[in-house]
C-alpha cells in the first residue's frame, strides 16, 4: 500500500457509524503508512481535551484542522496538499466523497497517484439534486475509485456519474468485528441489571432520530403484547427524538413495556445487543429520498451477536439482511408488519436460533473487518 493521507470530517472521538468505519479501517492498515487529516470535534475545553487524548493513543499520525467541519476551501485544500508533500503520501482516501472529493485535482497535481473516495448514504441524496449532482460528477471524474455501501447507494450515485466513473466504482461497506460482537457478549448481565431476566426482549440499538423507526416499534408494541404479554422493547441510544418517543410510549400506556437506556459507551454495545432475543429497527426513507439509510451496520452487528433481525426497507438497509434467512425486511412506517414479524420470532425459539446462527455465519463469511481492509489496501 502507498503511504496514504486520509482526509475526513468523520473521525473519533466524534461519535457515529461513519467515524467508527474509518477508524476501524485505519487501525487495520500499516500505521507507518497512514496520516489522518481531520476536523476538530468540539471547540469546548472538554472536546479539545478528549480529542487530544484520543489522538495521542493512535498508532498513526493525526493532524486536526482548527474547524469543526472540513470543507474544500482554498485554505483546507492548501493544508491537505502541504500534508501530502510533508509526509510523502502517494495515495489519498477521502472518508466521505462529498464534498471533500472536490479537492482531488489539487492533490493529484501535488503528486497523489491513487485517490479513493468513499460514499455513504448522503451522496445518494446529492445525486437527486441538480447542483449537487454536478458536483458529484466532478468528484467521480477527479478520483480513481468511488466506493459504495450496497446496491441501493451504487445505483443512485452511478446515475450521476459519467459512464467511466461509474464503471470504476467498488463496493466497500463497513465491517463487523466478529470477535467483539458475538453470542455470549454479556447480555445476561444487562438483562439482570434492568430487571428483564425472565422477559422476551426486542432490542433496538441506534441514534434516536425519526428515520430509524423507533416510533414504529412503539406503535407496534400493543399488537406484540396482545400475543406475547411479557415482551419488552429495549431502546438503546440517545438522540433528539427521545422526548417524543417517551411521550409516544406513555400515550400507549407502555411505560413498563418500553425501556430507554440513553447513550451507551461503545464498549458496552455488544452486551446490549446480547440483551435482546430479537433485534429490530424498521427504518424508513424521509424527505423525498434525501434522508435515507445507507446500509445499517447495526443489523450486521446484531447478526454477529446471533440475533434474528427485523429491518426497514429504507435505502440500503435490505443489503444488510438475507430476507427470510437472517431476518426479515418490512415496510418502514408499517407497525402492523413489524409486529407480525416480531410476534412470529418471539413465539418460536427454534426460528430465532436458526436465523441468528445463519446471520453469524454470513458475517464471518462476508463482513469481517480484515476482509474489507484487504480490499482497501488494494485500492490504495
Amino acid at each position: 500500500m502507498h503511504k496514504t493521507l486520509i482526509v475526513t470530517n468523520d473521525f473519533p472521538p466524534r461519535p457515529g457509524g461513519i467515524q467508527a468505519f474509518l477508524h476501524s479501517m485505519a487501525l487495520r492498515l500499516d500505521p507507518s503508512q497512514v496520516v489522518v487529516y481531520a476536523s476538530t470535534w468540539k471547540r469546548s475545553r472538554e472536546g479539545v481535551e478528549a480529542t487530544a487524548a484520543f489522538d495521542a493513543e493512535q498508532p498513526f499520525t493525526v493532524v486536526r484542522d482548527r474547524t469543526t467541519m472540513l470543507l474544500p476551501t482554498p485554505r483546507v485544500t492548501k493544508r491537505a496538499v502541504s500534508l501530502l508533500r510533508e509526509h510523502g503520501c502517494r495515495s489519498v482516501w477521502f472518508g466521505a466523497a462529498a464534498p471533500l472529493g472536490l479537492m482531488a485535482p489539487a492533490l493529484r497535481g501535488a503528486g497523489a497517484e491513487r485517490i479513493v473516495a468513499t460514499t455513504h448514504g448522503h451522496e445518494a441524496g446529492w445525486a437527486q439534486l441538480p447542483a449537487a449532482r454536478t458536483l458529484l460528477r466532478r468528484i467521480g471524474e477527479g478520483t480513481d475509485t468511488l466506493t459504495y455501501l450496497g446496491e441501493y447507494t451504487r445505483s443512485r450515485i452511478a446515475a450521476a456519474l459519467t459512464r467511466q466513473a461509474a464503471a470504476r466504482m467498488v463496493q466497500l461497506p463497513p465491517g463487523v468485528d466478529e470477535k467483539t460482537f458475538h453470542p455470549g457478549s454479556g447480555g445476561d448481565a444487562v438483562r439482570a441489571r434492568l430487571g428483564l431476566t425472565d422477559r422476551p426482549v426486542i432490542v433496538c440499538v441506534s441514534r434516536l432520530v425519526p428515520r430509524k423507526g423507533q416510533d414504529t416499534l412503539i406503535d407496534a408494541m400493543p399488537r406484540v403484547l396482545s400475543a406475547v404479554p411479557e415482551a419488552v422493547l429495549l431502546i438503546v441510544g440517545g438522540g433528539p427524538h427521545r422526548a417524543g418517543l417517551e411521550k409516544r410510549a406513555a400515550f400507549h400506556g407502555l411505560t413498563d413495556a418500553v425501556r430507554f437506556t440513553g447513550p451507551v459507551a461503545w464498549e458496552e454495545l455488544p452486551a446490549h445487543y446480547g440483551a435482546g432475543d430479537v433485534f429490530a429497527m424498521p427504518c424508513r426513507t424521509r424527505r423525498g429520498g434525501l434522508d435515507v439509510e445507507g446500509l445499517g451496520i447495526v443489523y450486521l452487528e446484531a447478526s454477529a451477536t446471533g440475533l434474528p433481525v427485523v429491518a426497514g426497507d429504507s435505502g440500503g438497509a435490505p443489503d444488510a439482511v438475507l430476507d427470510g434467512e437472517t431476518g426479515w425486511v418490512v415496510r418502514g412506517g408499517a407497525p402492523q408488519e413489524a409486529a407480525d414479524r416480531l410476534v412470529e420470532l418471539l413465539r418460536d425459539a427454534e426460528l430465532r436460533a436458526r436465523m441468528g446462527a445463519r446471520g453469524r455465519r454470513w458475517v464471518e463469511e462476508r463482513w469481517r473487518w480484515d476482509l474489507l481492509a484487504d480490499k482497501l489496501r488494494a485500492l490504495l
